[in-house]
């Protein structure tokens, strides 16, 4: 923040400079402290507002600042940021800064924050969830989610949104994006979406930017969700984060989200002794597939193609069989640890689904816009669109409005929304609290199938603040509640 603070000094001093080139910069500063605001205000609720340098004599200690003070400061950024960037259109837009339309997004998404969170307890959402496991004859064996209706509760320091106004304005910057209002921005065909290639384009709108085995610049995105590989292309480090069962059966079977973007086999490098590798689901029909066994044990046929490279595959319950994504596979070398993997901050798939969420919520029913939005992320993905009649038709605003959280935990996943998407609802606790397993003598766990503790309690609504921070600044005395 100090830095920000410190270059908009130095770039508004600058003379003979083209005053649009000027006033850009400011506005992608102005961007950067107000999407820091945001993360740190979800994360930390109150915090501490820094508007001038410290150089300029401002004190390193400053209070922590209301939640709503807070997005106001973010609101003023945004509002003083957009005009004054360039269009990704423009001639002298550079690609990888931001630019007007990931701006407005950014606020589209900081209005829909304000709007849920504010929203009025009581409020239904309906979740997929429940046990992820059991014991089946000695086995471990997953289970499929079940659908249960919870009910929204108030979102602290929230109270004093205006639910309507901050849903039409949220509608309002999220319908001005997709209208090319600023700039142009669209849905990529999926098998592009995810390629090098297209990074910084289209529809990402803010990613991080990156730079192949660098030790600054690097990352260890593709280590953590991909994994780091050996010559012969064996994962030898890494690859510890993935979806879980649950999250996989939401899908359409021939949605692409799954098909294609889900590692369907894998190796460790431990297994090449023993040439073992994993397939993934245990489905019957990946079982057949990588095995040739059906699902009562009997051998009916041979492994097909890709899995009859002589590999034995196999899959068991634990944390080295989840749906691993492939979002960040796509690295110039996947064998050195800090790759290119980019992370996308902000993609023109959330802005749709926030537009979505939006019109579902200002709407009394089940509002067509809305529909049309859900329908535009899910058949991109070849998944079979939403329906308001007929089988499986969302009949209800509730069943509507669960249809395009559903569709955010799907659409979203492994880009770091999911958390703050239960926060903002008010569901957090609940949901994350009716996850879990059931052991072998019938008793319920709070783990699940990779042996995540899943019990939450209210303390984990915000994160602790470093005891650095209070050490250092005698304007904080006290932590979030529950840390100490």
């Amino acid at each position: 923040m100090n830095r920000a603070n410190v270059a908009l000094n130095y770039v508004n001093q600058i003379t003979g400079a083209d005053e649009k080139v000027k006033a850009n910069a400011i506005g992608e500063l102005k961007f950067n402290k107000a999407f820091a605001y945001f993360m740190l205000t979800k994360a930390y609720g109150d915090i501490p507002m820094f508007n001038v340098a410290i150089s300029e004599g401002a004190s390193y200690e400053q209070p922590r600042r209301p939640i709503a003070e807070v997005y106001a400061e973010i609101i003023r950024l945004l509002e003083e940021a957009i005009p004054v960037m360039y269009k990704n259109t423009d001639v002298d837009f550079q690609e990888g800064h931001v630019a007007q339309g990931a701006a407005a997004g950014l606020l589209a998404k900081v209005y829909v924050t304000m709007a849920s969170g504010s929203m009025t307890a009581g409020e239904e959402m309906i979740v997929k969830t429940g046990a992820s496991y059991e014991f089946n004859n000695g086995e471990k064996v997953l289970v499929l989610p079940t659908s249960k209706t919870f009910r929204k509760t108030q979102v602290a320091g929230y109270e004093s949104f205006d639910t309507k106004d901050c849903y039409t304005k949220a509608a309002q910057y999220a319908k001005d994006v997709m209208g090319g209002k600023y700039g142009s921005y669209d849905l990529l065909p999926y098998d592009e979406l995810w390629k090098r290639s297209n990074y910084n384009k289209a529809e990402h709108m803010f990613m991080l930017q990156t730079l192949n085995n660098d030790e600054e610049y690097g990352n260890t995105i593709h280590r953590w969700f991909s994994g780091t590989e050996n010559a012969q292309g064996l994962i030898q480090q890494g690859q510890w984060i993935g979806n879980r069962y649950h999250w996989y059966t939401l899908f359409d079977s021939k949605d692409y989200r799954i098909t294609k973007g889900v590692k369907h086999r894998f190796r460790y490098s431990y297994q090449a002794s023993d040439n073992y590798g994993f397939y993934y689901p245990n489905t019957p029909e990946y079982k057949l597939m990588a095995t040739g066994y059906d699902e009562n044990g009997n051998k009916v046929a041979d492994p097909v193609a890709p899995y009859n490279d002589g590999v034995q595959y196999t899959f068991n319950v634990s944390s080295s069989t989840l749906a691993y994504s492939t979002k960040y596979s796509d690295v110039t070398d996947p064998t050195v640890e800090r790759s290119d993997a980019y992370w996308p901050f902000l993609r023109y798939a959330d802005i749709v689904l926030i537009y979505a969420e939006a019109m579902c919520e200002l709407g009394s029913g089940v509002d067509s816009e809305a529909i049309k939005a859900l329908n535009a992320i899910r058949t991109r993905s070849n998944a079979n669109p939403a329906v308001t009649s007929g089988n499986g038709a969302i009949d209800s605003k509730v069943a509507l409005r669960s249809a395009i959280f559903e569709e955010r935990a799907k659409e979203l996943a492994l880009e770091g929304d999911r958390r703050w998407d239960l926060i903002r609802w008010g569901l957090y606790l609940d949901v994350m609290n009716s996850i879990g397993g059931t052991n072998e003598d019938g008793t319920k766990t709070n783990y699940d199938e990779a042996s995540v503790n899943k019990h939450r309690e209210a303390k984990h609504l915000l994160f602790p603040i470093p005891s650095a921070e209070i050490s250092t600044n005698d304007a904080i005395d006290s932590n979030n509640p529950g840390w100490s």
